[in-house]
């Protein structure tokens, strides 16, 4: 039965609204790229209400590595913490989403954190924002971040978010079955650091006036408790809470080899910054105090899963590595390190290799040599 609701007008009448379904589906994902804020962030995290950041509709989902799109998912945004939502549209006259729409947003999921890169999603986002009239994204991306955080760190947040699998999925209908809730619920309260939510967006028209009432199913008692029990992880990382991370997930060995990349690190950069998420992660970087945020300039990450990432992807947009064949010149120093073997072909990319390679004080020191002639070309 269609359900009503009232409301008064300026007037002071009272104007009867009722149930109605949408007239496509294509609709309501419109009225999500749109009005981000249908999807009730309030309602997600009442503490922390969530700001969407639209990276793109009808965006390609591969099933395997450096393959062709398979499917194509309806929505991807991202949130001010950099957790990637995916979201899957359905009317309720869809008979798929009873069950069907469930192993539908999962493949996407298990696929996209398999397969999607940092840089397929900073490109799907520049699209949109082009396609929107909207040449420079970076104006978007900072209006969105309100200079909570900087840039780059953002997109770094989100890489180690969807490599982590810390994302969330939402499936999005006018009405959202019993039978599609209680899986819902289900699947919530078993997933970590996932989650997966049902938003009914129901549609009352009346008297010329239409009213959209977003609900967000799925957080119950039981997932919130689950979930908050690793709350105290998802805080903003420090050197304490890094180094003594980095111990328990790689023993005393690398965690000593990283101590000593920080001293050294010390001496040739003016910042460094810890990230969020599941996985810890350091940055170092220099910045100009006289200039804007784009002109920070990053070298690598260490990661507590014992990773090192070179920064290429960083480096190509600031001289002089904004040339290929200064990155080149890094990537084959870096290459003459015993248990390094980077592809020309990442150089515009962020290749990682295990820091235990450095254990060796030889090949340390071509580690160091290697960036103190990146630096010295910054100079």
């Amino acid at each position: 039965m269609n359900e009503q609701i009232f409301i008064v007008n300026n007037q002071g009448q009272l104007v009867e609204m009722n149930e109605s379904t949408y007239i496509s589906e294509d609709l309501l994902q419109k009225l999500l790229a749109d009005y981000p804020a249908l999807i009730s962030g309030s309602q997600i995290n009442p503490e922390k209400p969530r700001r969407w950041l639209l990276i793109s509709r009808e965006i390609g989902v591969p099933d395997e590595k450096d393959a062709n799109q398979r499917w194509s998912l309806d929505h991807l945004f991202i949130d001010q913490d950099g957790i990637p939502t995916l979201i899957e549209v359905k009317r309720s006259s869809d008979t798929r989403i009873r069950r069907e729409v469930i192993g539908q947003i999962l493949d996407y999921a298990s696929n996209a954190v398999a397969y999607w890169s940092i840089n397929d999603i900073i490109r799907n986002f520049e699209e949109t924002c082009k396609k929107s009239g909207i040449e420079d994204s970076n104006s978007i991306l900072n209006e969105f971040l309100r200079e909570e955080i900087e840039l780059n760190s953002f997109w770094d947040m989100t890489a180690t978010n969807l490599k982590a699998g810390k994302i969330r999925l939402l499936i999005v209908a006018d009405t959202i079955p019993k039978e599609l809730q209680r899986i819902i619920e289900f699947l919530n309260e078993q997933m970590n650091p996932a989650e997966i939510l049902g938003v009914e967006i129901k549609q009352f028209i009346g008297q010329d006036l239409k009213t959209l009432v977003p609900r967000v199913i799925g957080k119950t008692f039981n997932a919130q408790a689950i979930k908050n029990s690793l709350k105290s992880k998802e805080e903003h990382w420090n050197e304490e809470t890094f180094f003594a991370e980095l111990l328990i997930q790689q023993g005393i060995d690398n965690t000593e080899i990283a101590k000593e990349i920080l001293t050294w690190i010390k001496t040739k950069v003016n910042s460094i910054w810890y990230g969020v998420g599941q996985i810890g992660s350091m940055v170092p970087y220099n910045k100009d105090v006289d200039k804007n945020r784009d002109s920070y300039r990053y070298c690598f990450a260490l990661w507590t899963n014992g990773n090192i990432e070179i920064y290429f992807q960083h480096m190509k947009n600031r001289p002089p590595f904004d040339t290929e064949q200064n990155r080149l010149e890094l990537l084959e120093r870096l290459n003459k390190i015993r248990g390094i073997s980077i592809p020309k072909e990442k150089v515009n990319g962020r290749p990682s290799f295990s820091i235990s390679v450095l254990k060796d004080k030889v090949e340390f020191d071509k580690f160091k040599e290697a960036f103190n002639w990146f630096w010295n070309e910054h100079n």
